[in-house]
């Protein structure tokens, strides 16, 4: 499952207690204070692991609370510190307060970390309080509490291709002819409930990270349909494709469906629509595609390098629509490729 979002708190160790002691020995008769400091309690460290597809393993946690301190013991013993809690999330999270929103962190990179609560110090031991003039100290101190916090986890994914389409579009089946990922496809009107990402190689030998996003709707921008759950994944792609159905099959046609995706994509964010884009007319095989094909092409004529034909399920036309994702996509061996993974 497909998970984007996470609310959880997050509770550092408590720092041990220091504890009074005194050293008595047969043939020390004075032996002083003898009681160890307590151990710090652990952090909690929140890392970006790039085998991590989703926030899954967040779903059904409502706390974490990272180890306590060890209390320190006789002999000047000092506790053992907590061990430190790494928790892991994929590329592209950010962490906000739980409560304003605000936005805290946001992990984009492979390995990045960052040090999300602080555990507790420990309490001091008798034997830290001695001095020459005040040798028999009979005070210890409690470990301090560790640092606590509500976040709220947003997933947006980080690819390098976003497919934008209307439900039923083909763009399942165009992903799943890419990159060979399981995805549903069906003879009937359906639309991806979370995306699915995978990974295309091309003839470069270079690998691109492809999204499949749920399809929008007329009204998506003001949260209709699945709205902001679709608009916020294709926030960081670098190439933007739109995927058309040219069949008309369900009562629509290209021209319409384009300004209507234009719109919304637009009314969310108009930087959007800077990035670089092109247009897919998939299904070309259906029976009425033909003519859809012509008429959007009289209707919207777009340069022949970011327009294609292409039919998804018979697998035509695919190379240059991947040959057009190398040379728009600004791609180099050192960045093969980003930190999300298929899952």
């Amino acid at each position: 499952m497909f998970v984007d979002r996470a609310k959880i708190k997050l509770a550092a160790g408590k720092g041990g207690n220091g504890i009074v002691s005194w050293r008595r020995e047969k043939y020390i008769p004075k032996g002083g204070p003898y009681g160890g400091d307590g151990g710090c309690g652990a952090d909690i460290i929140i890392r970006v692991d790039s085998q991590i597809p989703s926030l899954d393993w967040w779903r059904n946690r409502r706390t974490i609370k990272a180890e306590n301190g060890i209390q320190g013991g006789t002999a000047r013993r000092r506790g053992r510190n907590g061990k430190t809690l790494l928790l892991k999330v994929p590329c592209g999270t950010l962490i906000k307060d739980g409560e304003s929103g605000e936005v805290l962190h946001d992990l984009s990179e492979d390995g990045q970390e960052v040090v999300i609560c602080r555990g507790g110090r420990g309490g001091r031991g008798n034997a830290s309080f001695a001095t020459p003039t005040r040798q028999a100290p009979t005070k210890a101190t409690p470990g301090r509490i560790g640092e606590s916090c509500f976040v709220e986890l947003e997933l947006k994914l980080i690819a390098d291709v976003g497919l934008v389409g209307l439900p039923n579009a083909g763009k399942s089946t165009l992903v799943h002819a890419l990159t060979d990922i399981k995805v549903k496809m069906a003879p009937y009107p359906f639309t991806t409930l979370h995306p699915k990402i995978g990974y295309i190689r091309s003839s470069s030998h270079n690998r691109i990270l492809i999204a499949d996003i749920p399809g929008i709707i007329a009204g998506a921008h003001q949260n209709r349909g699945l709205g902001f759950e679709f608009l916020r994944h294709i926030e960081r792609t670098k190439l933007l494709v739109f995927v058309l159905d040219a069949s008309g099959i369900d009562g629509r046609n290209p021209i319409d469906d384009f300004q209507t995706l234009k719109q919304e994509v637009g009314a969310y964010s108009e930087e959007l629509l800077e990035r670089p884009y092109i247009v897919i007319l998939n299904k070309e095989d259906s029976f009425d595609a033909e003519e859809n094909i012509a008429a959007f092409k009289e209707k919207v004529p777009l340069p022949e390098d970011i327009l294609f034909t292409a039919s998804a399920l018979q697998k035509q036309g695919l190379e240059a629509i991947v040959a057009s994702f190398e040379k728009l996509i600004p791609l180099s061996k050192e960045e093969t490729l980003h930190c999300c993974s298929p899952s």
